[in-house]
């Protein structure tokens, strides 16, 4: 019972830690007249991210980087097919332009640029950060050009200025407190878990882990896409896919003794799999510059079928050939042609401004 109680508890003060450093942040990148989206794309982006960061670190550093590695893909994959799916069944997400000619290219590129730097089997201290200073040129980009574009709300005045960003500090280092206790836990029960189970911890980071700290992403994104705050509900998704690829890697490789390393399945399945659903993105962002509730059905059908997979794959089950042949030949080329036929439709279309 004790490591079942210590992942509960982990994931509790993960996501109480998680609320706090979200709102502490949010409401500081708002004092400096910055937009929403930027907002989304980073501040939240990393809030919503700091689970994954303070667990890959803590596994990472503890030389246990299987769970590092699974934490951050399978996070990615879940983010993208999961997160956004149900959001967009909640309500459909409009998508501005920004994300299709901007972000999400970023985010594909980072996705196939990580795992080309992971070829040799190991991510080590030195590319761990490039990939972090390739997030700070980011960031640093999308902040000027969103204050360019938007000067934001009026600034309050100074000393009532200065006690709430001393405010929102408070609690963005109360949640960051919370996450790296509720990471150690979890870290510890996940792993003691996975070996009583006779699991790998590639296994428990890909499903357990991944959708334990990926519940800060989907609070957010669904109660965004209930509010209708669609600039957040979306950039939230696209900013902690490009911060686990970036900030999260990178920071996991540097701690871990020896850099981190990238088995061979996972290069040549779960990598794959993050390219994919990130590639995914671009024809369904692009067709209305919305996600409608069949996309968001689409998304869940495909994680539904990879959950399946990696559970089929641990336990050694028959029917793992006969799932990859299914997709393989029917669900992707269906799913293409029909993205395919939409994306021409799309392009006949009379332009329409999707931000207007």
């Amino acid at each position: 019972m004790m490591p079942v109680l210590s992942l509960a508890v982990g994931l509790a003060l993960l996501v109480v830690g998680a609320e706090l450093l979200v709102r502490g942040a949010s409401r500081f990148a708002a004092l400096f007249r910055v937009p929403p989206l930027v907002i989304g794309l980073t501040v939240v982006a990393a809030g919503t991210s700091a689970p994954e960061l303070a667990v890959s670190a803590v596994a990472a550093a503890g030389g246990r980087g299987d769970l590092a590695v699974g934490n951050v893909l399978g996070s990615n994959i879940l983010n993208v097919l999961l997160i956004l799916g149900v959001s967009a069944l909640i309500a459909p997400l409009r998508v501005g332009r920004q994300l299709v000619r901007l972000d999400v290219p970023v985010m594909v590129a980072v996705s196939v640029g990580v795992w080309a730097l992971s070829m040799n089997g190991t991510v080590g201290p030195a590319e761990g950060l490039l990939l972090v200073a390739l997030l700070v040129a980011y960031t640093v980009v999308l902040v000027r050009k969103g204050r360019s574009e938007a000067p934001g709300p009026a600034e309050a005045p100074g000393r009532r200025r200065w006690v709430s960003a001393a405010v929102q500090g408070l609690l963005i280092l109360v949640g960051l407190a919370l996450l790296v206790a509720g990471s150690t836990l979890m870290v510890d029960g996940a792993t003691a878990i996975a070996r009583r189970l006779g699991v790998g911890e590639l296994t428990i980071g890909l499903t357990i882990v991944a959708l334990g700290t990926s519940l800060p992403e989907l609070a957010t994104s669904v109660l965004a896409s209930i509010r209708g705050e669609r600039d957040l509900a979306v950039g939230n998704i696209v900013g902690s896919n490009l911060f686990n690829l970036t900030a999260v890697l990178g920071v996991a490789a540097i701690a871990a003794p020896g850099g981190l390393p990238i088995g061979e399945e996972v290069l040549r399945f779960d990598f794959p799999i993050v390219i994919a659903a990130a590639v995914a993105c671009l024809p369904i962002f692009f067709t209305g510059h919305r996600i409608d509730r069949w996309e968001g059905a689409l998304f869940l059908t495909y994680y539904g079928a990879y959950a399946a997979y990696v559970v089929a794959a641990a336990v050694g089950s028959s029917t793992v050939d006969e799932m990859v042949a299914a997709a393989l030949w029917f669900v992707v080329p269906l799913s293409v042609l029909t993205l395919g036929v939409f994306a021409l439709r799309e392009i006949r279309r009379p332009y329409a401004d999707p931000d207007a």
